[in-house]
């Protein structure tokens, strides 16, 4: 929630907000409205959720700057990446858990930085 709070702190008009996550599920009641919050504050959100989403995608003036992808295919995904713009300096995380209250609450996950600029790249490519 903090990385999401402060993606809207710090997004302006001029210099809008970014937050990249590509998860397999996304269903966890608190994260979902923290991500409309972001969207009416014109932070850009890009997911790319392999399986249940229960996000709304394109809602006006509630999550018009959320924009949600899944992809299917013969391999399964299981990466978790997330990347928030962070005014300018970048932080990307590889994590565990998908947004969903039993990932977050009842289990034990990692979710950690990248600092290395070639991995950063590896990811956002």
């Amino acid at each position: 929630m903090y990385l999401i709070d402060r993606e809207i702190e710090k997004s302006t008009p001029e210099n809008p907000g970014l937050i990249f996550a590509k998860m397999n599920q996304l269903a966890h009641r608190e994260i979902i409205p923290k991500l409309y919050e972001a969207s009416m504050a014109g932070v850009k959100i890009q997911l790319l959720v392999r399986g249940v989403c229960c996000l709304r995608p394109g809602m006006p003036e509630i999550s018009e700057n959320i924009e949600v992808r899944s992809i299917l295919g013969r391999f399964l995904e299981h990466s978790r990446i997330f990347y928030f713009k962070n005014g300018g300096e970048e932080e990307f995380y590889l994590s565990s858990a998908d947004w969903m209250s039993r990932n977050l609450h009842n289990r034990v996950e990692v979710m950690f930085p990248i600092y290395h600029k070639n991995l950063r790249n590896t990811l956002w490519n």
